[in-house]
C-alpha cells in the first residue's frame, strides 16, 4: 500500500514538472512554470525522503543537513547573482547536477556487491551514469570559466580535437573492458572517471566564446541524461523522467541554436566561433562618425518607429530600467517602439529575454529576428545597445569570417542606425563590425546607462 501512495505521488509530481516546462515556452508564462516546476520537483523531494527502503537506513541527519547547506548556499548565489553573471551561475548549477550523476555512479561501484555479474544492465547503467555526470562536471566548469573571461586565452591543448578523438575511443574501450571482467576492477573505475573529466575539459576548451551559449545548453542535455542514468540506477520514476524531460529540451534547443547561427552542431564543436581572427575583414571605408545625443534625442523625438537591438552591453552597465523609462518617455512622443532580440544574442539562451523581463517590458514589445527584419526598412532609428555579433554584416558579406551564414538582424535596412558602445573593441566572437563603418551608422561612445539617461532627458526637453 506504501509503495502504491508512493508510486502516485510521483506521478503527480512529474505531471507538475511537465506542465511547469511547458509554461518555460513563452516569456510570459515563463515565471509562472518556473514556480510549478520547483513546486513538483518539491513535491519529488519529499516523496523520496519519506518513501519506504526495504531494509534500509535514510540517514535523515546526513540528508537534511545537506539539504540545509545546499539551499542556504543556492538561495544566496541566487540573491546575490547580476544578469551579466546569470549564464555562469547557470553553467555551474549545471556542472553540480553532472556531479551528482557523477557521484552517484561512482559510489553505486564501489558498493557494488561481490557477486555482481559485470555483464549486466546494472554496470552498463553506471557507467552511462558516471560517464556522462562526469563530462557534463568538468565541462561546465570550463565553460563557467570561459563566460567569467578568467580561461578565454589562459587554457589552451595542442592538437584539441586529435585530443578528442583519443579520449573519447578509451573511454568506450575502458568501459567496455570492465564490463568483460569477472569482477568489478575499482582502479580502472577510478581511472575512467579521470578520463571523463578529462574529456569535459577538452571537450569545451577549444569550443570560442560566441559559441557559449549553444555549449551551455548541450552541457544542460547532458546533465539530463546523466540524471536519467542515475534514476535507473535507483529505479526513480522521477529522475528518470525528469532526466529525460531536461535531456530531450537541452537537444531541442541545441538544435534551434544551432540552426539560428546556420551552423550544424559539429561545426559549433570543431569550429571555436571566436577562438580565432576576423577573417578577411570588410572593404568598406573605415570612417566612424559619432552621434550627438541632443541631435539623436530630436531624430529619436520625431521618428514614428524605433527598434532597440540589446545586447551583452546592456546587461553590462545595467541598463535595463532606463532603456525602458525611454521607452516609455518615446510612447509618450507618439513613437512606437520595438525590441528585436536575436535567439544568441547574449551568453546564455533567452538572455535578453530574462534582462526585459526584469524591467518589466511588456512581453507583446519584443520581436524575434524574422519579425523584425521585416519591420526594419519602415524603422527610422535603430539603437543597437552593447550588441556586436548578432548585427555584423560579415555574416553575409565576408565568406571568411567565423559567422558567416549565421542569420543576424539586418538593422542596417533602417534609415537611421546609432550603436551604444563604450569603445571601438570587438564583440564576445572577437571579430571586427563592418557596421561601425556603414553610411547610415552612428557611434554613441560611453556607458549605456548614462548615455540613454542623457537620451531620455533630452528627449523630454527637446
Amino acid at each position: 500500500m506504501e509503495n502504491t501512495i508512493t508510486e502516485v505521488l510521483y506521478l503527480i509530481s512529474i505531471v507538475i514538472f511537465i506542465i511547469g516546462l511547458k509554461g518555460l515556452s513563452h516569456p510570459e508564462s515563463a515565471r509562472k512554470g518556473n514556480l510549478t516546476a520547483g513546486a513538483g520537483m518539491g513535491l519529488a523531494i519529499l516523496v523520496a525522503l519519506f518513501a519506504p527502503i526495504a531494509g534500509g537506513d535514510n540517514n535523515y541527519q546526513w540528508i537534511v543537513g545537506a539539504m540545509m547547506v545546499g539551499s542556504i548556499i543556492g538561495l544566496i548565489a541566487a540573491k546575490r547573482v547580476a544578469l551579466t553573471s546569470m549564464p555562469e551561475m547557470v553553467s555551474l548549477f549545471n556542472g553540480l547536477g553532472g556531479a551528482t550523476a557523477m557521484i552517484i555512479g561512482f559510489v553505486e561501484f564501489y558498493n557494488l556487491s561481490a557477486g555482481q555479474e559485470m555483464m549486466s544492465a546494472t554496470v552498463l547503467t553506471n557507467l552511462f551514469a558516471l560517464v556522462v555526470g562526469a563530462v557534463s562536471f568538468s565541462g561546465s566548469l570550463i565553460a563557467w570559466g570561459k563566460l567569467n573571461g578568467s580561461l578565454r586565452d589562459s587554457l589552451k591543448l595542442p592538437l584539441p580535437h586529435v585530443i578528442n578523438i583519443l579520449t573519447l575511443v578509451a573511454i568506450i574501450g575502458f568501459s567496455a573492458y570492465i564490463m568483460m571482467q569477472p569482477t568489478l576492477p575499482f582502479n580502472l573505475v577510478i581511472l575512467l572517471t579521470a578520463l571523463s573529466l578529462f574529456y569535459g575539459i577538452a571537450f569545451v576548451t577549444p569550443i570560442g566564446g560566441g559559441d557559449m551559449p549553444v555549449v551551455i545548453s548541450l552541457l544542460n542535455s547532458f546533465t539530463g541524461i546523466g540524471a536519467a542514468g542515475a534514476g535507473l540506477i535507483y529505479a526513480n520514476h522521477v529522475m528518470i523522467i525528469g532526466g529525460i524531460l531536461v535531456g530531450a529540451s537541452g537537444t531541442i534547443l541545441t538544435v534551434l541554436m544551432c540552426k539560428a547561427m546556420n551552423r550544424s552542431l559539429l561545426n559549433v564543436i570543431i569550429g571555436g566561433l571566436g577562438s580565432k581572427g576576423s577573417g578577411a575583414g570588410s572593404d568598406r571605408e573605415q570612417v566612424i562618425k559619432e552621434a550627438n545625443s541632443g541631435d539623436l534625442a530630436i531624430q529619436l523625438k520625431y521618428a514614428s518607429k524605433v527598434s532597440i537591438v540589446p545586447g551583452y552591453g546592456l546587461a553590462v552597465a545595467q541598463a535595463q530600467h532606463v532603456c525602458h523609462e525611454l521607452e516609455h518617455t518615446l510612447e509618450a512622443e507618439g513613437v512606437e517602439v520595438k525590441y528585436a532580440i536575436h535567439p544568441v544574442a547574449g551568453r546564455m539562451p533567452g538572455h535578453m529575454n530574462v534582462l526585459l523581463a526584469e524591467a518589466d517590458v511588456s512581453y507583446d514589445k519584443l520581436q524575434e529576428l524574422e519579425q523584425a527584419n521585416e519591420d526594419f526598412n519602415s524603422t527610422d532609428v535603430v539603437l543597437v545597445i552593447g550588441a556586436n555579433d548578432v548585427v555584423n554584416p560579415a555574416a553575409k558579406e565576408d565568406s571568411s569570417s567565423p559567422i558567416y551564414g549565421m542569420p543576424i538582424l539586418d538593422v542596417e535596412q533602417a534609415k537611421k542606425v546609432v550603436v551604444l558602445k563604450r569603445s571601438m573593441r570587438s564583440g564576445y566572437a572577437g571579430i571586427e563590425n563592418p557596421l561601425f563603418f556603414g553610411e547610415n551608422t552612428n557611434m554613441l561612445f560611453g556607458d549605456a546607462k548614462e548615455s540613454l539617461n542623457k537620451l531620455k532627458e533630452e528627449v523630454k526637453n527637446a
